[in-house]
């Protein structure tokens, strides 16, 4: 029996190291990570207290000083030119600015308002930790969103996901209710899963936020324009130093994503991230998913080390308070991860419903390839050469079962059992509407074709055919993705349009001689297309009644044939 087209070349690739991993394996394996690794996971931002807003408004501040204190600054601010509260607020700004280079001296000018090559240096090692965690951010969350929380949801959400992932079967579901119809089982099992999600607890989904809120602060801190803050360093002065105002929005922003990524992302989490970073080289030679592992967990110990020292040695909000001479600037937390449970309930309302539908889909497959049997007693549908299965590469054409399905009819039962009989009509019959006789032959000739017009498509087909050769180039050119599917989909299509015409002309040929041989056996009547024959009795000869069991054999078996073809129509398009 001919596989069902499977689907394009790009989508199959090597059995994913995601997907290859059993839920208990998954567990496993964690647990030994655990067990194994060196990371800590202390809090990678600790706020001091002078970042912490405690202080009024310098206005209010001022207000509240001694008469004397007060009188001072009005002194200064006649000297400078410049308002009480200003002259106040110069002090204050100082006072800061000289904390900072107690506490963290080289980092920060404040009397010129520079950066300094300490703040260099930090930063630049900040800059190789967001890179480390760019890479596996692109190769997993960012590649596919839904099925990297799917994972992480199994190893944070373990009953959720095991009843998700049996309990949604469509072979669960009909061993305790058989005679539901295809409509109800869909629905059934799209209750079930909403009942699993029900059954999260508060704990859970903690874990899960807390996950999601990592990912959003780490993609935003592995996306950060360290180049154009580190660019704006100059040595003309003999040392690495930077105009503070030259970058102060950027670490604003900086600031509030470091302020957000509070605490270290936890072992599942990275744990998902770096088994979507290696499944790619899953099917390599010698390939150790624990070694693999262990090299990347440390990297990201490293990583998560830059990422704490550069918080711990680096004041960067009383920097950037001295910048915006604001003293009450305190960092904005960022928003993100709200969306897990919206894109983990998505992910499995797909699942399950293409769960459903490819059971059903191989529910009709079996039932087609039983009735196939029948009608080709035993014989196998001849398979189209070029054409993908779900099982081999090649040229995913939709109706390449269709076309199997009409080659094989017509060498196991058209030619053998059909023709003998259906000959003799064509060539010698009578009709009593001699038009007709042009229907006649035409459909007869179309199906006599069926054979030569599906090779013909399985040659072109092929590696040097007219679809397969430019199908294959497209796949070899340096096009970006979606360039390359756009191409490929027009060969696609150009192939779907030959094989949808041979089909729609053997399936008008079989219906118009069932027609033909229908009018025939009621000898013409009831009909103003179709007639009988004028010469009936003498080609069905001494006996009659054989004449017409084979006339209503030949209908049965062409009846039979387009109904199949019919289911077959109905399959493709579930793929």
């Amino acid at each position: 029996m001919a596989d069902v087209p499977a689907n394009t070349p790009e989508t199959k690739t090597l059995t994913r190291l995601v997907s290859g991993l059993s839920l208990d394996e998954r567990h496993d394996f964690l647990e030994k990570l655990k067990g194994q690794t060196t990371l800590t996971f202390e809090p990678l931002y600790e706020a001091d207290e002078k970042e912490v807003d405690t202080q009024a408004p310098l206005k209010e501040q001022y207000v509240k000083l001694p008469w004397f204190q007060r009188l001072c600054y009005f002194l200064q601010g006649l000297f400078t030119g410049k308002s009480p509260v200003a002259a106040f607020e110069d002090s204050q700004i100082g006072k800061l600015g000289r904390a900072i280079d107690a506490k963290a001296p080289g980092l920060y000018d404040h009397q010129r308002n520079l950066l300094l090559v300490g703040f260099y240096r930090y930063l630049t090692s900040l800059k190789e930790a967001a890179r480390f965690f760019f890479t596996a951010l692109d190769a997993s969350v960012n590649r596919d969103k839904a099925d990297f929380y799917a994972f992480l949801g199994s190893l944070e959400m373990v009953e959720t996901h095991r009843a998700l992932q049996s309990r949604t079967a469509p072979e669960a579901i009909l061993e305790n209710s058989p005679d539901i119809s295809d409509t109800e089982l869909r629905q059934m099992a799209l209750r079930i899963m909403e009942d699993a999600f029900s059954s999260i607890d508060d704990r859970e989904r903690t874990v899960m936020y807390f996950n999601a809120r990592s990912l959003k602060c780490l993609k935003e801190l592995s996306a950060f324009l360290f180049d154009r803050v580190l660019m704006a360093f100059s040595s003309k002065t003999g040392s690495q130093t930077c105009p503070a105002s030259a970058v102060r929005e950027l670490l604003l922003t900086l600031n509030n994503i470091l302020a957000s990524l509070k605490d270290s992302p936890n072992l599942s989490l990275l744990e998902s991230l770096f088994v979507f970073q290696l499944q790619e080289r899953a099917g390599e030679h010698n390939f150790d998913m624990s070694d693999e592992m262990h090299l990347l967990l440390s990297k990201a110990e490293n990583a998560i080390l830059l990422i704490r020292n550069f918080n711990r040695h680096i004041p960067l909000t009383l920097i950037l308070r001295c910048i915006t001479r604001d003293i009450r600037l305190t960092p904005q937390h960022i928003s993100g991860g709200e969306d897990w449970f919206q894109v983990y309930r998505e992910y499995w309302r797909k699942r399950v419903d293409a769960g459903v539908t490819e059971y059903l889909r191989q529910h009709k497959f079996r039932e087609i390839n039983n009735a196939c049997k029948q009608l080709f007693k035993g014989a196998d549908v001849i398979a189209l050469a070029h054409a993908a299965t779900e099982d081999t590469p090649g040229f995913p054409l939709g109706r390449a079962f269709s076309l199997s399905f009409l080659r094989t009819f017509h060498h196991e039962v058209f030619l053998p059992d059909i023709n003998p009989l259906l000959r003799p009509i064509i060539l010698e019959g009578v009709f009593t509407k001699k038009e007709n006789r042009n229907y006649y032959t035409n459909a007869y000739n179309e199906i006599m074709n069926i054979e030569e017009d599906v090779k013909k498509i399985e040659v072109n087909l092929g590696p040097a055919g007219d679809y397969g050769k430019p199908y294959e180039q497209i796949w070899q050119d340096y096009s970006n993705l979606p360039a390359k599917r756009r191409k490929a989909q027009m060969v696609i299509d150009e192939a779907s349009d030959e094989a949808e015409k041979i089909i729609t002309r053997a399936s008008e040929a079989i219906s118009e001689t069932v027609n033909m041989l229908g009018s025939i056996l009621k000898r013409g009547s009831g009909s103003d297309k179709h007639d009988g024959l004028a010469n009936f009795a003498k080609l069905a000869g001494r006996n009659p009644e054989a004449f017409i069991g084979g006339i209503t054999g030949m209908i049965l078996q062409f009846q039979r044939t387009i109904q199949i073809l019919k289911d077959i129509e109905s399959l493709e398009s579930l793929i």
